[in-house]
Order: structure tokens, then C-alpha cells, then sequence
């Protein structure tokens, strides 16, 4: 027996969350090749709603890369440079905050329990969903504790070894963690 995943009625945030990461994904040269990418992911949209939609989240037409104009958002925070497929800066922005904020992971079956300081658990919970490994199912985060549920009813250890690896090293950790690392986790920043 297969089970449907359910779909609640798709609001205009998320409509606007589903451009957003359309464009900080991919290069998107027009309007025509957005509503393309959104309806090959369930959204349809009219071409007046998909231009309002982004005029709302401040999209831009940019040069990417290639030369090409390119629609783009402005990133997170202070910084209000528009980005254009920026996955790996998240991952390199998720490192960075693992290696500054993480106090510890703690696996348990598909469970990841994550301590913060006080006060940055949610901001980093934002930055986990920012990234959005498919791995990871969802985030719950409080004042200093997350909870990271995994795809993989046992995938809590290699994602715990995913984020202290991080920790240690600073650096994005696109595998996980070899073997020979210690299964069980432990204080990170001492």
C-alpha cells in the first residue's frame, strides 16, 4: 500500500517561499522560464501573478554569470546583494555558523538534537532550511535546543557526524563523515 504525501492549499508565502528558492538555485532568464519551473513543481501561476509575485520578494534582473540577465533576490540579513543560485554559499554560510554557534549533536535513530547558545537556535535552524539537504525532513527549533528529524529512519548519526564535522573543520560537508569518526557526539565548542 503506498501512502500520498498531503499538500495543504499552497498560500501566497509560499508561493513566494517556492520563487524565492527557484532563483537562488537556478539562473532564470525570464518570466516564461519561472512559471516552467514552477509548474514542473506543482504551482501554477498567471503570468500578472508570477510578475506581482516578483515585485513582492524584490527580485531583480541581474548579469549572471554567463552574461546573461538573469533574475536574482536579495540575500539574507544585512547583506541585501542580490544572489543568483547560491546553494553553495548556504552550505559554506550553514559551516561557518556550525563552527561558531554549535555546542553539540546528539543522534538518536532519525533524531538529531542539536544545543545552541541561548538565543540562536532559531537563527540557525534558519540557516539549516536555507540549505535544505534532503536528508533532512524538518527543523524544530527553540531558544537553544533544534530537533532535526531525518528522511532516514536511522540517519541521525550520519547527519550529527554531518554537523560536528562542520563544527571542526568550518568547511561544508557534502558526505558523510568517514567510518573511522567517532559514532557518538559530543561537546564541539569547549
Amino acid at each position: 500500500m503506498t501512502t500520498a504525501t498531503r499538500r495543504a492549499p499552497l498560500t501566497k508565502t509560499a508561493r513566494h517561499a517556492k520563487i524565492i528558492a527557484v532563483l537562488e538555485h537556478r539562473s532564470i532568464r525570464s518570466q516564461t522560464e519561472l512559471a516552467d519551473e514552477l509548474a514542473a513543481d506543482g504551482v501554477h501561476v498567471t503570468q500578472g501573478t508570477l510578475s506581482r509575485d516578483l515585485v513582492e520578494v524584490g527580485a531583480l534582473r541581474i548579469r549572471g554569470a554567463d552574461g546573461h540577465l538573469v533574475y536574482a533576490v536579495p540575500g539574507e540579513g544585512g547583506d541585501r546583494t542580490p544572489q543568483v543560485g547560491e546553494f553553495a554559499s548556504f552550505e559554506a554560510r550553514l559551516a561557518r555558523l556550525c563552527q561558531e554557534i554549535l555546542v553539540s549533536a546528539e543522534p538518536s535513530a532519525n533524531l538529531v538534537v542539536l544545543r545552541t547558545p541561548p538565543g540562536a537556535a532559531q537563527y540557525f535552524a534558519s540557516a539549516i532550511d536555507r540549505v535544505g539537504w534532503e536528508s533532512i525532513l524538518g527543523t524544530i527549533a527553540g531558544d537553544d535546543t533544534i530537533l532535526l528529524i531525518s528522511r532516514d529512519l536511522m540517519g541521525g548519526t550520519d547527519l550529527a557526524n554531518r554537523f560536528l564535522t562542520m563544527s571542526r573543520t568550518g568547511k561544508a560537508a557534502l558526505t558523510a563523515p568517514p567510518e573511522s569518526e567517532p559514532q557518538r557526539s559530543g561537546t564541539t565548542n569547549e
